[in-house]
């Protein structure tokens, strides 16, 4: 099929399902000088929905987002069709119905016996192949993804996806489109979870391992993921957030959709959870407690010792620049720093390793493991703290290191040993995924960036994050997680050990063939 049509010919638009997500892609269609018709199979439902968009555009006139006049102009674009047969002019039809791939693929068989030859088919599927959506169409060249994140209207960006059969020309023109909406467009190949949810797994699915390891409570983990790594929110608070009976079915679609990559590997924690009806905010129970949607009794944060004599100090560091750094933040704190080969037999061993456990990091150092704890210097240290503890450590020792790391009012958490804290295996993670989809040319380096910026909230894109950490340290971190462990979901993919090797940026992109 060739497009008769670019993007800026796309003046009537239909959208199919008029739920939270159809209602809110109309609205930016609408609000962007488009005619848009809406259309749903439950009786009534398309005239709730401009009446609620209605609603929405009085209350944005209200505060000042835009004038009474913009908002009449809008919802005047908004109309309410009866029937398929009522969308038989549009010029892009996008379907945002149940996620289910048999009802999918018989409105888009319904849709092209209604409109022309050159109209555009699109779907909001989030975790669909498109593929497989397009396979029943007479045209499934005209068939693509547009893949907006709730809410539509805040949420400034869609994943354009291109299925195996699908025409380059439909996605080029939906990017152009979703400019005109005032959103970023970014382009997506036909994989599991596309771009964004998928880049997204090393987060949420790396909180529920070390859960499972016993390392910290999720309240801990989300604390220093959030303060000590910039997070909006911790992991284990997202999955309550968007509910466990949505988000772990994706987890596990994905694991089985890349046939079982131990990257992806699902918890069993969650699928109990889901059983026991413990979903999150919206069932009043998930990793936390709620009442009206509101957290009840936010879990405190560790609680500081109260100690009376501090021991000296001495640090183990892999580098100078670690080693002065810690030992800047020591001083400022009141600490009396011991500066030989070798620590006393008083002294308080305080070590800052990547990628080990404490365990494996006083063996390194030579340490005595029962005044030996380790810090973790890829946080923010003026936002919050982690020490790390190993099985051996005495709680005196682990006292004095917390008091003395909170002298100065910023947060501390203490954790179990690990491989990597919390924050240095999540990031690795994250940065190593991310790699990975632009190896696969899933994504472009800028769209994988922003995408993930815009739709997940990260404070920067996983490449660019990657950058400002150093290649060379988080594969370092990787290398010793997976000699540690054997579990192969920390290998370092190529993207980063090659730009590692050579020492580029993880976001040079790789040559040009030919």
């Amino acid at each position: 099929m060739t497009l008769s049509f670019g993007s800026e010919r796309i003046q009537r638009i239909a959208i199919v399902g008029t739920g939270v997500m159809g209602s809110g892609i109309a609205q930016i269609a609408a609000q962007a000088g488009i005619q848009v018709k809406l259309f749903d199979a439950r009786e009534g439902a398309a005239q709730a929905a401009r009446d609620h968009l209605g609603q929405t555009l009085a209350k944005l006139a209200e505060k000042g987002k835009i004038t009474a006049d913009e908002a009449d102009a809008t919802l005047a674009r908004l109309q309410v069709a009866g029937s398929l047969g009522e969308l038989a002019d549009s010029n892009l039809v996008v379907e945002a119905i149940i996620e289910r791939l048999d009802a999918k693929q018989a409105l888009l068989a319904e849709l092209e016996a209604v409109v022309s030859a050159d109209c555009i088919l699109a779907t909001n599927t989030s975790s669909l192949s498109v593929t497989s959506i397009a396979r029943g169409c007479q045209r499934p060249q005209r068939v693509a993804g547009f893949h907006f994140f709730n809410p539509v209207p805040l949420m400034k960006v869609v994943e354009v996806v291109d299925g195996l059969a699908g025409d380059p020309q439909v996605g080029d023109c939906l990017i152009a489109l979703a400019t005109r909406m005032g959103h970023r467009g970014i382009r997506a190949k036909d994989t599991p979870g596309f771009i964004i949810n998928h880049a997204g797994r090393a987060y949420s699915t790396e909180a529920l391992q070390m859960l499972k390891e016993g390392i910290a409570e999720p309240a801990d983990i989300d604390r220093i993921l959030r303060e000590g790594l910039g997070f909006r929110m911790g992991p284990l608070e997202l999955f309550d957030l968007t509910a466990l009976d949505v988000s772990h079915p994706v987890i596990e679609s994905i694991y089985n959709q890349f046939y079982q990559e131990p990257r992806y590997r699902p918890a069993a924690l969650t699928r109990q959870m889901l059983e026991a009806g413990f979903v999150g905010r919206k069932a009043g129970r998930g990793f936390y407690r709620y009442a009206d949607g509101k957290m009840i009794d936010p879990p405190a944060p560790q609680p500081v010792p109260n100690v009376t004599a501090m021991p000296p100090v001495w640090i183990g560091a892999e580098n100078d620049p670690d080693r002065q750094r810690l030992g800047e933040l020591l001083k400022s704190l009141g600490a009396n720093l011991e500066q030989g080969a070798e620590p006393s037999s008083e002294a308080l061993c305080l070590l800052a390793p990547y990628g080990v456990d404490a365990t494996t990091a006083c063996q390194h150092f030579g340490t005595d493991p029962a005044r030996t704890l380790c810090i973790d210097l890829l946080l923010d240290l003026q936002r919050h703290r982690c020490l790390m503890q190993n099985p051996a450590t005495s709680s005196a020792m682990r006292d004095a290191a917390h008091a003395l790391l909170a002298a100065d009012g910023v947060g501390v958490t203490v954790i179990n040993d690990s491989v990597g804290f919390v924050a240095q295996r999540v990031l690795a993670l994250i940065v190593n995924l991310a790699g990975d989809i632009v190896q696969q040319r899933i994504a472009s380096v800028d769209d994988l960036d922003e995408g993930v910026r815009r739709g997940l909230g990260y404070p920067q894109g996983p490449l660019a994050w990657g950058d400002s950490v150093g290649p060379a340290r988080l594969l370092h971190i990787l290398e010793r997680m997976t000699g540690l462990t054997g579990d192969a979901r920390y290998r370092p993919g190529p993207w980063l050990r090659r730009r590692a090797a050579l020492g580029l940026s993880l976001r040079h992109a790789e040559p040009a063939l030919g």
